[in-house]
């Protein structure tokens, strides 16, 4: 057990937060990596509607008693307003321990998250944003580095550098979230002054995410030079896998097409079928650089279990190198 900031805020086991995972966070995942010790996140891009994620609370609340997130998208496009209330009101009846965000400013949800005792995490993708989010309330901050799979920040700048000036410079827990996987980026977080790690590459290649067997493999398969980022010249950036669908983009943008243009490649709807059907090529698919150390597919608790273990032991082990006489 690894005990920081991160963990007694929220009651749990280890120092490790399942990202987001657009389409992919849902009961059944989340569950698992919460009776594994960390937090799970229920994502709600993956309900159509504010009944259908109610309907996914409660049966989250089945598989486990233990705490977990809810990710909500504060971008306009993707989640209006009045929705936003909808889902804040659900969470806190179904008693969410935290509300992960990102893509805008929480502020004006901000006392009815207060109000039902909800943590707030914000994915935040600079140093300024992240500061100003403590100032406006965040319980905890998420930085992002430029390895993470999705949408990193437009800066380019790393997750070490980021993780650390993050750490020295806010007074809430902090979150390391780009490029790890194992118990090395664990210890390494720690080391930093972060109170724990975010993970979405590492966690999508365990026996319980509900995506295909072929896409775990082409993560196993594959290595930290095999992600693209695309959608840069619309100042969207992500962060994929270098499939098809990916280099199809990227050539439509090099060519100066606009959004429009670009949608029926980069569509939610493309993904989902891509996740069920193994076709890996057939759709974007957000992974980043850390599949370059990823060699299995472990059972969630195998891989929590496994990192946390491998966290203490280097711990432990740059302890014993220190010279008590100097």
């Amino acid at each position: 057990m690894i005990k920081t900031r991160f963990t007694e805020l929220l009651g749990i086991q280890y120092p490790i937060m399942q990202g987001g995972m657009q389409h992919l966070g849902v009961a059944a995942f989340a569950s698992a990596v919460s009776n594994a010790g960390g937090l799970g996140t229920i994502n709600i891009s993956c309900f159509p509607d504010p009944d259908s994620f109610r309907e996914e609370l409660i049966r989250m609340k089945a598989l486990t008693v233990k705490p977990f997130a809810v990710n909500i998208s504060l971008l306009p496009e993707l989640t209006k307003g009045d929705e936003i209330k909808r889902y804040i009101e659900i969470c806190g009846r179904e008693k969410v321990a935290a509300l992960e965000v990102s893509g805008g400013d929480p502020s004006q949800f901000m006392p009815a998250i207060k109000g039902y005792g909800i943590k707030l995490i914000h994915k935040s993708p600079s140093i300024k944003i992240a500061r100003r989010m403590v100032e406006k309330g965040a319980d905890i901050i998420t930085i992002i580095g430029y390895e993470v799979a999705g949408h990193p920040s437009m800066d380019g700048i790393g997750t070490i550098v980021m993780a650390n000036r993050a750490a020295s410079l806010l007074d809430v827990p902090v979150l390391a979230a780009g490029g790890i996987a194992d118990g090395k980026g664990l210890a390494a977080a720690l080391s930093l002054g972060c109170e724990g790690v975010v993970m979405g590459t590492r966690l999508v290649a365990t026996a319980e995410c509900p995506i295909s067997q072929n896409h775990k493999n082409w993560i196993v398969d594959h290595s930290e030079r095999d992600s693209v980022l695309i959608l840069k010249s619309i100042k969207n950036m992500m962060r994929t896998a270098n499939n098809e669908t990916a280099r199809q983009c990227i050539g439509m943008e090099q060519r100066g097409a606009a959004l429009p243009e670009l949608m029926p490649l980069i569509s939610g709807k493309r993904g989902k079928e891509s996740y069920l059907s193994g076709n890996v090529e057939e759709s974007i698919f957000c992974v980043g650089p850390a599949m370059g150390l990823i060699n299995g597919i472990p059972s969630v608790q195998e891989l929590l279990d496994g990192m946390v273990a491998e966290a203490q032991a280097i711990i432990r082990r740059l302890q014993t190198q220190i010279n008590p006489g100097e």
